[in-house]
């Protein structure tokens, strides 16, 4: 005799949906509608947005991809800290040109409030350069960040790399050594909080800790200087 089948639950009916917020920085507008179990195990859920989801202006902002981290649920809302961002693979790849070369800089900076990130900065220059002229334009950008990013609040820093004049600052900067066709920050990662702060700890891929110094001769390789 056949055995009677229990009624089949539906496990979607038995979610919540949860609203994202962006953080503060960016004007907590929802960012996404996701489904959770609990509210526990929403919390360090990575939600992937773009800059144009934010902002809803410029459409080339589509190729600005911004990650969050769920921190904090309340109801059927989460909320998140700003764990980074980069450019999308096709608009990086859409700005080599022959003819001219490519400078990569990447460095570890310190906010004034405490918060660690590693920020990539990408530039393009019109014609070949040679290697003291690329150790220039690091140069250039590393005057800048040295002084402006600890002088920020996490908040702030947000902002400035997303829609402030921090890039402009370091162009500018950058075109004493060569003319600049292209110069932004392709990429920011959080890697540490302060105290008393929700932890992130940061994934770091193979290909990210190759193009770290293992000492100081790989600076010219890498385009990192050591932080002061």
């Amino acid at each position: 005799m056949a055995r009677k089948r229990g009624r089949i639950k539906d496990k979607w009916k038995l979610k919540t949906w949860l609203t994202v917020h962006a953080p503060r920085a960016l004007g907590s507008v929802p960012i996404a509608s996701i489904p959770s179990n609990s509210p526990e195990s929403a919390i360090g859920r990575v939600v992937e947005t773009t800059l144009f989801d934010i902002f809803k202006e410029d459409p080339s902002n589509y190729s600005i991809k911004l990650y969050f981290k769920i921190v904090k649920v309340d109801g059927n809302d989460a909320y998140t800290i700003f764990k980074g961002h980069e450019y999308a693979r096709e608009y990086l790849r859409n700005l080599i040109r022959r003819g001219s070369s490519m400078v990569d800089y990447i460095n570890n900076y310190i906010t004034r409030d405490g918060y660690k990130i590693r920020i990539f900065v990408v530039a393009f220059t019109r014609n070949r350069i040679n290697s003291s002229r690329k150790h220039a334009i690091r140069m250039a950008v590393h005057k800048i960040l040295s002084e402006r990013v600890p002088k920020l609040t996490y908040d702030q820093f947000i902002h400035e790399i997303l829609v402030g004049d921090l890039k402009k600052l370091m162009l500018k900067e950058a075109k004493k050594v060569c003319p600049i066709r292209h110069l932004g920050i392709r990429k920011t990662k959080l890697l540490e909080v302060p105290k008393g702060v929700e932890q992130v700890k940061p994934v770091v891929t193979k290909e990210e800790e190759a193009e770290l110094p293992k000492e100081e001769a790989a600076e010219e390789e890498t385009g990192t200087i050591p932080a002061q």
